[in-house]
């Protein structure tokens, strides 16, 4: 089902960190951050950016805080996956 359906890995990474840390939910607000490596986000992640953007707009009143948000976390992110692969092709042969 993953590979036929966009998101679908970002939701069962998601589900997954929900029933890893169903502990923190009793103490704290938990929402899972799972994104795929093509950049497709899980519904909540979105949900929290968005609501981090709005609250962002009302402090600042710039109406592009949410987009400049998400992109910033998105360049963050493949960034991320750059170094990641980097450091798997560096280490090729090697047992770590």
């Amino acid at each position: 089902m993953t590979a036929t359906t966009a998101g679908a890995a970002a939701d069962k990474a998601a589900s997954n960190k929900v029933a890893k840390y169903r502990q923190i939910a009793d103490s704290h607000i938990f929402v899972p951050v799972a994104v795929e490596s093509a950049g497709t986000w899980n519904h909540q992640a979105v949900e929290l950016v968005q609501e981090l953007g709005r609250r962002m707009t009302a402090v600042t009143e710039d109406t592009k805080e949410g987009t400049y948000l998400f992109q910033r976390m998105s360049v963050a992110l493949q960034r991320g996956n750059n170094n990641n692969n980097d450091n798997n092709n560096n280490n090729s042969g090697q047992c770590l």
